[in-house]
């Protein structure tokens, strides 16, 4: 939500004396923030190193100025400044101005002349405009300190600054949680103005908006295609990085965050935003509520890992000015510097207690005031460390775990970081679960680099860590405190996320083509284990090059079964469904435009794609053999007359050692029993090879398989194809011809 120099122009300073009064002295309030409070509002607000700490009151003068008055909070107890202060109402702008110590090299940074965000705003209001006034230190024109010890700067930031905003405070009292389970789960992730922004048949005026998001024309198709759980990019207030306004950008996915409480308000409607916080707070909860309506979760993805203040040098907006070293982890030296664990400029120091409230308090207050169901956790290894250890008991993740509020809901880790020791996946405790970033790379190696590489007469990898994924990762989520792990429903499944290629791209490009994002094609990944199939990006149907194009939609197909059929919990980048493009950028975090926004026009072979993914989701919904919440054992269960999970290869017969560790065998047969689940047996069968195999099916319990699904198939519909031509139940034992690069479903008689 940065502004303009032009939208800095109606927002004057006071023209009038700043009115300066004592607050009323309190006890210690029961919660931080400001709150409306009998004739009035309790504020309270940690600055455990200032000198006196000012509660700042706006009011608009009918001129585009504001008049503030000033009203000093008592303390401080244990760090806390408070008071409470008469006649204020709901939608009275706000901000706090610290006295005290300016001291850079020791790590304060107290300066008065700035207005500071309050931690806990509900709601804030009005643009950030980057320019000299909104940094604490004194900077040039270009926004870089002058050389040597940072300065104090003087100049008043308040009319180039948010202001928080007083709201009414209800319980959630929208639609019940639909309480999706685990092993139903289907996670969708999304961004909220990129969902909509193209979408036919949703109003103009709603389009990109958090109200666009709960219409029915998407509703209807988020239930159709079987999603339970959508899983939003950051909603929370954020503010761009410097450096992207310079170049024309804005931070589009939104991991910037400048107020933990406070709903980001260019996401509303143009009509909520003019009607101000109230109106954006209550858009947000309607959506949420819409959407539990028609049995969709909404999950947030939230970063509590850093803030949008950036580095040393960055601006003063709120946690800088307030409690510099009491918020932000530092390296010990002087002069003090912060720690950047996270890529970001600075950390938040989660070994403070103060940090792991105002965390906890603001995920309570999404999940009881808000309604939403869940949120997962942006470079969640920050969040456990004890500033360079990471400890699967840190205190912030034992509250996640004995909250009777936050451990009832859904809870996602990223499971690594950029400091030290950073990768952690299935390190993290129960409940969480985690993003399988091992899934993501066995599924891509099998199906794409490895077949690069045969291509060109390489080997690939072994068939042990594709089959580990397959099975949910026991690996990673089978250890912990609890006999058997958090199960393979731990394992968020991906093969994409928003952060890389799309499945579309990863078919097409062998390179990133990130030059839109003005860095000389220097920032994305390039470990991609994509595979172009032969020709570098779009390939019309009229080119040289469009013979490979049936293969491509194949290699999607199969990326996509490998989501939807592995034991785990599928998450679903939003447009792969059918087969959205990027156009080879894979990191469009500063693409707010068609390149990040999903298109909804469909040729025919993205119309097949959604059909094949709508088939596969309703599949694993009727049979849950396809999603299994326990590990197996590969043992007989009761009296089962085949192992709970079995592996065979191209013979029908078991896979021993040897080809477990064979570079060249590319047949993977992987059945399981579905008797532990009233079921059908679920056979799998996995080609990897460029050549059509003749394979030998499991004989499993002597009963014969219906073939369900093919990626061979352009559209499920095949499967009625396939049955008047040569049937699709096949006996057990029975040797097919499995297409080169595919993958089949038998589900048993």
């Amino acid at each position: 939500m940065l502004g303009t120099d032009a939208a800095a122009a109606v927002v004057r300073p006071a023209a009038e004396p700043i009115a300066h009064l004592p607050a009323h002295p309190l006890r210690m309030p029961a919660r931080l923030g400001v709150h409306l409070s009998g004739d009035g509002v309790d504020a309270a607000v940690v600055a455990s190193q200032a000198d006196s700490v000012d509660l700042c009151l706006l009011d608009a003068d009918g001129e585009g100025g504001w008049v503030e008055r000033r009203y000093a909070l008592a303390g401080p107890v244990h760090g806390v400044w408070h008071g409470h202060v008469s006649g204020v109402r709901a939608g009275q702008h706000y901000g706090f101005r610290v006295h005290g110590r300016w001291d850079p090299a020791a790590g304060l940074r107290h300066n008065p002349d700035k207005l500071l965000l309050d931690p806990y705003a509900r709601g804030i209001d009005g643009p950030l405009v980057l320019r000299p006034e909104v940094y604490g230190h004194r900077v040039d024109a270009d926004l870089n300190p002058y050389p040597g010890e940072l300065t104090r700067d003087d100049a008043d930031s308040a009319p180039y600054v948010p202001h928080s905003v007083v709201l009414e405070e209800h319980p959630w009292s929208g639609a019940p949680r639909p309480h999706v389970p685990w092993s139903e789960t289907v996670v969708y992730e999304a961004h909220v103005r990129g969902l909509t922004k193209l979408l036919p048949g949703i109003p103009e005026d709603l389009r990109g908006t958090y109200a666009g998001l709960a219409h029915p024309v998407l509703i209807d198709h988020l239930r159709s295609l079987g999603v339970t759980t959508i899983e939003l990019l950051p909603i929370q207030a954020v503010a761009s990085e410097p450096f992207l306004l310079k170049r024309g950008l804005t931070n589009y996915w939104g991991y910037n965050t400048l107020a933990f409480f406070a709903p980001e308000p260019s996401y509303a409607t143009r009509s909520a935003q003019e009607r101000g916080p109230a109106a954006v707070l209550d858009e947000v909860k309607g959506m949420v509520s819409l959407l539990h309506e028609a049995g969709i979760e909404v999950i947030l993805d939230v970063v509590y890992n850093h803030t949008a203040e950036a580095g040393g040098d960055g601006p003063h907006l709120c946690w800088r000015g307030l409690d510099n070293t009491g918020y932000y982890l530092h390296d010990g030296r002087s002069p003090a510097t912060y720690a950047d664990l996270t890529g970001c400029g600075n950390t938040l120091d989660f070994r403070r207690s103060r940090v792991v409230q105002m965390t906890l308090d603001s995920l309570r207050y999404w999940v009881e005031r808000v309604g939403v169901d869940g949120f997962r956790f942006d470079l969640a290894v920050t969040l456990g460390r004890d500033a360079a250890e990471y400890s699967g008991r840190h205190p912030f993740l034992v509250a996640l775990q004995t909250d009777p509020v936050l451990s009832r809901v859904k809870l996602i880790a990223e499971p690594w970081d950029l400091g030290p020791g950073g990768w952690r996946t299935g390190q993290f405790p129960y409940p969480l679960a985690e993003w399988n970033d091992r899934f993501r790379g066995a599924t891509r190696t099998f199906w794409l680099s490895d077949a690069a590489a045969q291509s060109h007469g390489h080997a690939g990898h072994d068939l042990r860590d594709l089959a580990t994924r397959l099975a949910g990762s026991a690996d990673l989520f089978g250890h912990g405190e609890i006999p058997g792990g958090r199960g393979p429903t731990a394992s968020l499944n991906f093969v994409t996320a928003h952060d890389g290629f799309t499945m579309a791209d990863l078919v097409s490009y062998d390179h990133k083509d990130n030059r839109g994002n003005l860095e000389d094609n220097r920032d994305g990944s390039d470990d991609n284990r994509s595979w172009n199939h032969g020709a570098e990006g779009s390939v019309s149907r009229e080119s040289d090059a469009a013979a490979i194009l049936p293969l491509r939609r194949r290699s999607i197909r199969n990326l996509m079964g490998t989501l939807l059929l592995a034991a785990g919990t599928p998450m679903i980048t939003a447009g792969d469904e059918f087969g959205r493009t990027q156009r080879g950028n894979n990191n469009a975090y500063c693409q707010d435009n068609e390149v990040s926004w999903v298109g909804w026009t469909l040729k025919p072979w993205r119309t097949d794609l959604l059909a094949t993914t709508r088939h596969l989701l309703h599949l694993r919904r009727l049979h849950p053999v396809l999603r299994p919440d326990r590990f197996s054992t590969g043992w007989f269960i009761g009296d089962d007359v085949i192992p709970d999970l079995a592996w065979y290869g191209i013979d029908g017969r078991v896979l021993d050692a040897g080809a477990w560790h064979d570079r060249g065998n590319r047949v993977l047969q992987m059945l399981r029993s579905g008797a532990p689940f009233g079921d059908a047996d679920a056979l799998i069968v996995l080609n990897g090879s460029l050549d059509q195999l003749e394979v030998e099916l499991a004989i499993g319990r002597e009963r014969g398989y219906n073939l369900m699904w093919d990626s061979a198939w352009e559209h499920p519909r095949e499967v009625r194809a396939q049955a008047i031509l040569s049937g699709v139940r096949v006996l057990p034992g029975e040797r097919i011809e499995m297409d080169p690069l595919s993958m089949r479903l038998y589900l048993s008689v």
